[in-house]
């Protein structure tokens, strides 16, 4: 059974920083696309970075481009996400995702987490 569990996110200030985590569990965690993807309330999900199974480039949002850093431990089956010089629009539940076949950009996830909240005061 496939398993991606989320941490570390949390309430901070404008400005500020947070890492999220993801522990993934019950598959080859090394031939997935991994990705975070993100929701604000009143608005539909969208994909803020994900990067592919061997590492390679990464894809982000435009909006988050300079500020936030994905990466993987394909030893250990995690993914990370650095979020820097947050915004108040970075408010959202964050949740982890996992790709078998297909381009890591395609938003057709096959395994999510459950979310972890992040909000940013101003």
């Amino acid at each position: 059974q496939v398993q991606l569990v989320e941490s570390g996110g949390g309430s901070v200030q404008a400005g500020g920083s947070l890492r999220l985590s993801c522990a993934a569990s019950g598959l080859t965690y090394i031939s997935y696309c991994m990705g975070w993807f993100r929701q604000a309330p009143g608005k539909e999900r969208e994909k803020v970075a994900v990067i592919p199974p061997f590492g390679g480039t990464p894809y982000y949002v435009d909006s988050v481009k300079g500020r936030f850093t994905i990466s993987r431990d394909n030893a250990k089956s995690t993914l990370s996400l650095q979020m820097s010089s947050l915004k108040s629009e970075d408010t959202a539940m964050y949740y982890c995702a996992a790709k078998l076949f297909g381009s890591c950009e395609v938003d057709d996830y096959d395994y999510w987490g459950q979310g972890s909240q992040v909000t940013v005061s101003s």
